[in-house]
């Protein structure tokens, strides 16, 4: 194994191709190169969920704060760059800032950009997979919080990680606890499908870095120039998926070992779920969050979700 490999990439890459599942866990997209393609493709034209977002966060955040109250600390999962934070920050006036995201260096500099705008905030990054257990620093311990999960990111997995993500964020939160959330509603297929096939061919750069991630880090040798993004929407799992697609015959080989694929095979790399109104009050309470408040778009395109980790009883 390359000296460098991140022992779960590599065991995640040899599984898709050895038992040819042809499917790799969307986090492996976000290395430092897949993080800022991913930040330039939230500025593109096609690519409505940002700047709906963002306006809705503007709009709302007073709110958020007058049901959480102020002087939580703000977790945020999959920070990013962190550019919808201030929004919230500055309403909410936290007692801290804990910024979590799988790609250490590129949590470090949006860290540092952050820390100039709130020069008075205690920021305390983590650098993790929130997909995975993990532990929030002893200095926001005892202090109650308030979790941020924006982008609908949560659509990126299928429900059952969904549900699994949001019980294990009411453990790391705790009991009365908020987590205001964001998901992308269901809408003109068109309008869908142009936001990750974007015609500057963004989302085809962000797709196929994951190929040469491996070819870096694992010792490969794809042809990445003989494959090609895809996306399409799946109307039965309402969801779009994001495809690598072999446009010839290939062959390669990823830490010494050989593989082929054929022209049309095609690797599995994520998803976008996008939801019903009453799919995703039923998702959060099945995650162990009970909506207290939510926010639309025009057009019904996103809502904000504040929901509230309360205290367990017994049926009904």
């Amino acid at each position: 194994m390359p000296e460098a490999a991140d022992p779960a990439f590599l065991a995640d890459i040899m599984r898709c191709f050895t038992d040819k599942t042809y499917a790799i866990p969307a986090r492996w997209l976000y290395d430092r190169q897949g993080s800022e393609l991913f930040e330039a493709i939230t500025q593109l034209p096609e690519y409505y969920l940002t700047r709906v977002e963002t306006a809705l966060l503007e709009a709302v955040c007073p709110h958020v704060a007058d049901i959480t109250g102020k002087s939580r600390a703000v977790v945020e999962f999959g920070s990013g760059s962190s550019t919808k934070t201030p929004h919230l920050l500055s309403a909410v006036d936290p007692a801290a800032y804990v910024p979590i995201d799988i790609s250490a260096d590129f949590l470090a500099s949006s860290s540092a950009v952050l820390q100039e705008q709130f020069p008075e905030l205690n920021i305390l990054p983590v650098a993790a997979d929130f997909m995975h257990p993990l532990t929030l620093p002893s200095a926001v311990a005892d202090l109650p919080k308030l979790g941020f999960f924006p982008g609908s990111t949560i659509g990126n997995m299928v429900p059952r990680s969904s549900i699994d993500l949001l019980r294990a964020m009411r453990g790391n939160l705790g009991v009365g606890a908020y987590l205001l959330i964001g998901m992308d509603r269901i809408k003109d297929e068109g309008l869908m499908l142009a936001a990750y096939n974007d015609q500057q061919g963004v989302t085809s750069q962000f797709t196929l870095n994951l190929l040469t991630r491996i070819n870096r880090e694992l010792d490969g040798d794809i042809p990445v120039s003989s494959f090609r993004h895809l996306s399409i929407w799946n109307d039965r799992y309402s969801r779009i998926e994001a495809y690598i697609e072999a446009r010839e015959d290939v062959r390669f080989t990823i830490n010494g070992q050989s593989f082929a694929m054929a022209a049309g095979e095609k690797i599995h790399a994520e998803n976008s779920h996008k939801y019903g109104l009453r799919d995703a009050r039923l998702m959060l309470r099945a995650g162990g969050w009970s909506p207290v408040a939510e926010w639309n778009a025009p057009d019904d395109a996103y809502t904000l979700f504040l929901a509230e980790a309360r205290q367990s009883k017994s049926a009904p």
